[in-house]
């Protein structure tokens, strides 16, 4: 069986993995997107969002941007994640925030307390959702992988969620130059020498310190 992964997970200095007050108008919450600005001008983010010329930035981000899309066979996202509606589904018109063909190419599992069918997307995109908690999840998206690596895509919450279980084998966190004040808390309060976890690896960019933690 593979890895329960996190990659490319971006934090602030002051130790938030979003900005406060998500809506339609700020994916990350307010202040968010400064957590992202070290892979938003890779070479690997810009072919991936269908750039076939790219000439963004090689080096160290690219590098960990291509790592983290390596042996993945099945994500989970949490629901605000997928995002910003709240409550049940409505008229269903909501499929992400990625347009008609998202980045993901494999399973997706959305965590959710709101049932609805499966969403089939371009490019081999297939999200389903969860409504039977973390665990659940992460068994459909272990069978659906085949052997492959499942990536924990976030968000915050529910990487904690994730972490607090011992479920997850390796994180790789972006801490960046930024300083939110407020928003979604990604350690805060989690022991994580006690969960058997320990820096493997670190490695610093213009605009992030790449950090592997793995039990």
């Amino acid at each position: 069986m593979g890895k329960v992964r996190v990659n490319a997970f971006g934090m602030s200095l002051d130790g938030f993995g979003a900005g406060p007050d998500q809506d339609l108008q700020n994916p990350m919450g307010v202040g968010g997107m400064a957590l992202h600005q070290w892979v938003l001008g890779t070479k690997y983010f810009q072919a991936m969002h269908g750039d076939p010329n790219a000439v963004g930035r090689e080096g160290i981000d690219n590098d960990f941007a291509v790592r983290g899309f390596d042996n993945v066979g099945a994500w989970i996202l949490g629901r605000n994640m997928f995002g910003p509606v709240r409550g049940g589904w409505g008229d269903h018109s909501w499929k992400g925030w990625w347009g008609d063909n998202p980045p993901y190419h494999v399973p997706v599992y959305v965590l959710t307390h709101h049932p609805r069918e499966p969403l089939v997307m371009a490019g081999g995109t297939t999200f389903y959702f969860v409504t039977d908690g973390i665990r659940s999840a992460l068994e459909q998206a272990q069978a659906a992988a085949g052997g492959q690596d499942v990536r924990i895509g976030g968000g915050a919450n529910t990487v904690r969620q994730y972490l607090q279980a011992g479920l997850i084998d390796e994180l790789h966190l972006a801490v960046t130059p930024a300083i939110l004040g407020r928003g979604e808390p990604l350690l805060a309060g989690i022991d994580l020498a006690a969960l058997g976890y320990r820096s493997t690896g670190h490695m610093g960019s213009e605009l992030a310190m790449h950090v592997v933690l793995s039990r």
